[in-house]
């Protein structure tokens, strides 16, 4: 049922008109207000913290469709800062929130002070759970001012801010922000390649070249599998780093992040291919999905950092215990 009214709502609010709004730095306070009255930034929290008590599964395929409509709000984000805040036992975000880690920040008397880099929509958060070292900080929008202006590859806004905030709320850190921005992006990568692939199969079907579709030649087909495997690959992947998160189990997350942020790669380079120069224009929809996979696959951690924990992880398990590490994610 909720997959059902998040569906309407994104067909319904997130049409080509409102893309174009948001990539021209226009912030969609129709749609947001729909997306709060539908009480989507609380859909991860248990019904004893105030959420909808809902199983994986049904987290992930909420999640996939913020994907599929690539929409152009910070749902996702604050959906992942308030499970952090939540499980930290902080006041939930009353607006839009995103998560983040900065160990450099220092803390100057009572006040936390340095500057926070690239952050999700940080031109419109109500409040920012951030952690520095072992300590979890929510951060209201009061507390920071934006240093630098800045743009993601899909025209989102991340800008560098400044903060400057007396705390007065924080927490012992529940777990790594990080790892529950991963996974979020993990099922919204799942979700953007489900579009893409959707939109490259009406496309090679219906393009024609040398008297036949394209979708006749053998080579497109090839691709065609690839893309559909990419697909498959990171809707699995995003399912493995949830259930990771579920049970505190970091290096799952890891594994799950780093292949759903390898088929972003491949999977945005095969609908590119396939579409030609009509797939880089504004005015055709891959574009969309495309420069979100771009984004996406380089936030809250990055492919080299998740290779690196899990390059590091085998080091550690040696020879003797490699294959029980890869057996047990």
């Amino acid at each position: 049922m909720l997959a059902d009214m998040i569906q309407r709502l994104f067909e319904r609010s997130v049409d080509d008109t409102a893309q174009t709004r948001a990539r021209d730095g226009q912030w969609l306070d129709v749609v947001w207000a729909e997306v709060e009255d539908m009480g989507l930034p609380l859909a991860l929290l248990t019904e004893e913290q105030g959420g909808f008590g809902l199983t994986l599964a049904e987290t992930g395929e909420a999640l996939r469709l913020l994907g599929l409509h690539a929409v152009p709000l910070p749902v996702a984000e604050t959906m992942a800062a308030n499970r952090l805040l939540a499980a930290a036992g902080l006041p939930l975000a009353s607006g839009p929130a995103t998560l983040a880690r900065a160990d450099h920040l220092t803390i100057e008397g009572d006040r936390l002070v340095g500057t926070v880099e690239r952050v999700v929509w940080g031109e419109q958060l109500d409040c920012l759970a951030l952690a520095v070292g072992d300590t979890l900080y929510r951060v209201p929008r009061s507390g920071w001012t934006i240093a630098e202006t800045g743009l993601s590859l899909n025209f989102h806004p991340r800008p560098t801010i400044r903060i400057d905030w007396a705390v007065d709320a924080s927490a012992p850190l529940p777990y790594c922000p990080l790892a529950g921005g991963a996974t979020v992006r993990a099922y919204q990568i799942a979700g953007a390649l489900e579009a893409a692939l959707d939109l490259t199969l009406s496309h090679t079907a219906t393009r024609v070249q040398f008297g036949k579709p394209l979708q006749k030649n053998q080579v497109v087909q090839h691709e065609l599998a690839k893309l559909a495997g990419e697909l498959a690959c990171a809707t699995a992947a995003a399912d493995l780093a949830g259930e990771a998160l579920d049970r505190g189990e970091f290096l799952g997350v890891a594994a799950g992040s780093l292949r759903a942020r390898e088929a972003a790669t491949a999977g945005a380079s095969i609908a590119t291919q396939m579409h030609g120069a009509i797939g880089f224009t504004r005015e055709h929809r891959l574009h969309l999905y495309t420069t979100a996979l771009w984004a996406w696959r380089d936030e809250f951690g990055g492919q080299v950092m998740w290779a690196k924990l899990l390059g590091q992880a085998a080091l550690d398990a040696g020879g003797p215990g490699f294959w029980p590490m890869v057996t047990e994610l």
